[in-house]
Formats: structure tokens, C-alpha cells, sequence
């Protein structure tokens, strides 16, 4: 049947991981403050070992300086922000309602957002590299998948984030915290997209979802099915997984590759790509070589020789060098 005049497709989901009904969230990768979490009634703690292994970062962590909560930072300008329920009597509704600080999760989202991606509005560059997004409405309404972002018909600066309450209410919640993390999430990857440059359309999609993982892995709401990869182990069920094949395999492989960049390049990496995306088209080998002065092939590979325990760790760290960073991706 064709479609009724004046309305447009749904467009295909950007964001459908599967569901995960592991009982324990994993340590935070984190780097960035995590976002606000309802705290239960009567408060409480965590066992000792949870709360210690919250401390622990990876080798590849460093502390941020993106945190949207420090002192002496200044506030990002903010869209409009708005918040849209279809259906307050689905069983979604009420999990969202009671697992997030409705009034204030997408404005914490867009801050971290921002500041992992963005210079700071008292930079200078600000106002070159300054997003055009000027509204984001998150819409939670009864459908398949998890949750995807476009444009709205108006303009493209006006950003639609639709949730999927079906997807919400079936959220395994062997704790409160559990269904928080996972919602606040998605919200977080779904608006790097309302946020991000994409080197005028023409960067792998792969990459898109890469940095959307990557912000949300750097603010501490990695899920848990996502393991970070590492040497072969002794075939047991906890072993970490090996890379992917490829560097643009997408959402949590390719962010564990842009925190390895971002780890060995200097903090600041990511939000330098986001600016080159903006600044220009994407050309693979002359973006990587400008950004970092060498092949993404090379980096890739450098990448698996570390984690797969071929890398040397001496010497490791390095900071980009100057003549390999364009002016347009200069912070």
C-alpha cells in the first residue's frame, strides 16, 4: 500500500546491538565523569571488589580532561533539548521514568558530548568549529530495534532521537544501575550522531559508529557484552577477544581503536579527527597521513601487534607531530 501523502519512511536503525543479559556491568573504561545516575531509595553501596575495580583503568586509560563536571569549566552552549513519550502507559515508559533523571540526562549527554568532541566555548576555535545542531528532541515511542537518529523534515539541524520502549522495558535488570548505564547509553551514542562530522558524507560508516562508541566508552557506560580485545588466552570463556580484521568494523572495535589512538597520540585525538571531518572530505590515506602522519593501515596494525601482545611497550606513547596536523585540525 502506498504511503499516505506528506510522510516520510522510517529510515533504516544506525543503532541495533543485541540485547545482552549478562548480570554484572563491566568496569568503567571510563574517562569522562559518567553521566547522572538515579541514585536507589536509601542509598547504599557496592561490595569492595566492585568499588575497587571501578578504580582500575586499562593500560590503555588515562585520566580525562574532558570531565563535564569540573570545576572552572566552562558550559557549552546547548539546542534546545526536549523530551517526547508517545505512550506514558507502556511498561518502557515507566523503566525510563524511574532508571534516569529524565530532567537532566540529555542536557549531561550533550555536555559530554561536546567536550569529548569539541574545543571549549572559550577557545578561540570555538567559533569556527561551533556544531549547527539547534534542537534535539528525544522521542521514546513502541518499535522494533534499539534506537536511531535523523534530521527532521524541517531542517537538519533540528535532530530526532527515537528510543525504542519495547527495547527499554526488556532491559535484563539484575540491578537498577543496570538498566541506567544501558539506557543512558544509547542516549550518549545517539547524540554524538546528532553532533559529529562526517567529512561531507564520504568517511566509512564504520568510523560514524566508531566515534559514537568511543564517547561512550570514554563517560563509563560500556555494556557488558563489549570486551575489550587482548592476547589469546586458554580458550576459556573470560578470554579477551582478538581485533577484528578491519580498523572500520564499527561501534565498540573500532572505539577501542580510537582510545588506543587518543591513549598513544595525546588526549585530544578524536575531538582533532571530529574537526578534520568537519573541515574537509574524507580521502583516506591523505586524512590519516595529515592526521597522525601515517596510513590508518599502519596505526590498525601497530593497534594489533599491542593488544595481541606483539607491541613494545617502551617508547609507546608519542605525541603527534606537528608537521603531520593540517591547519583545519589544529585545537
Amino acid at each position: 500500500m502506498p504511503l499516505p501523502p506528506f510522510t516520510t519512511p522510517v529510515p533504516q536503525p544506525v543503532f541495533m546491538p543485541g540485547m545482552s543479559y549478562e548480570a554484572d556491568a563491566p568496569p568503567p573504561e571510563a574517562h569522562a565523569s559518567p553521566l547522572p545516575i538515579r541514585p536507589k531509595p536509601g542509598g547504599g553501596g557496592g561490595d569492595a571488589a566492585s568499588s575497587e575495580s571501578s578504580k582500575t583503568l586499562s593500560k590503555h586509560s588515562t585520566p580525562s580532561s574532558s570531565s563535564a563536571s569540573a570545576p572552572g569549566r566552562t558550559p557549552f552552549p546547548l539546542p534546545k533539548l526536549r523530551l517526547q513519550i508517545n505512550d506514558l502507559r507502556h511498561a518502557g515508559a515507566a523503566v525510563f521514568l524511574t532508571s534516569v533523571a529524565a530532567e537532566s540526562v540529555l542536557e549531561t549527554g550533550v555536555q559530554s558530548v561536546l567536550r569529548t568532541l569539541y574545543v571549549s566555548p572559550g577557545s578561540p576555535e570555538w567559533r569556527r568549529s561551533a556544531p549547527a545542531t539547534r534542537s534535539v528532541t528525544l522521542v521514546l515511542r513502541d518499535m522494533d530495534g534499539v534506537a536511531y537518529t535523523r534530521g527532521t523534515e524541517l531542517d537538519d539541524a533540528h535532530k530526532e532521537i527515537h528510543l525504542s520502549l519495547r527495547y527499554v522495558s526488556r532491559i535484563a535488570p539484575p540491578a537498577p544501575e543496570r538498566r541506567t548505564s544501558e539506557i543512558t547509553g544509547v542516549i550518549v551514542h545517539e547524540l554524538v550522531h546528532c553532533f559529529q562530522h562526517n567529512g561531507c558524507g564520504a568517511c566509512p560508516g564504520g568510523l560514524v559508529e566508531g566515534v559514537a562508541d568511543f564517547v561512550r566508552l570514554r563517560c563509563g557506560l560500556a555494556p557488558p557484552h563489549w570486551r575489550r580485545p587482548g592476547p589469546p588466552g586458554d580458550g576459556g570463556d573470560n578470554d579477551a577477544p582478538a581485533p577484528p580484521d578491519r580498523w572500520d568494523a564499527g561501534y565498540q572495535h573500532t572505539a577501542y581503536f580510537l582510545d588506543y589512538l587518543e591513549s598513544r597520540f595525546a588526549e585530544g585525538t578524536v575531538r582533532r579527527l571530529n574537526e578534520k571531518l568537519r573541515a574537509e572530505r574524507y580521502e583516506e590515506k591523505r586524512f590519516w597521513t595529515e592526521l597522525l602522519g601515517r596510513p590508518v593501515e599502519q596505526l590498525w596494525q601497530d593497534y594489533r601487534d599491542d593488544v595481541l601482545g606483539g607491541g613494545d611497550d617502551e617508547g609507546e606513547s608519542e605525541t603527534t607531530p606537528r608537521a603531520a596536523v593540517s591547519e583545519a585540525t589544529q585545537t
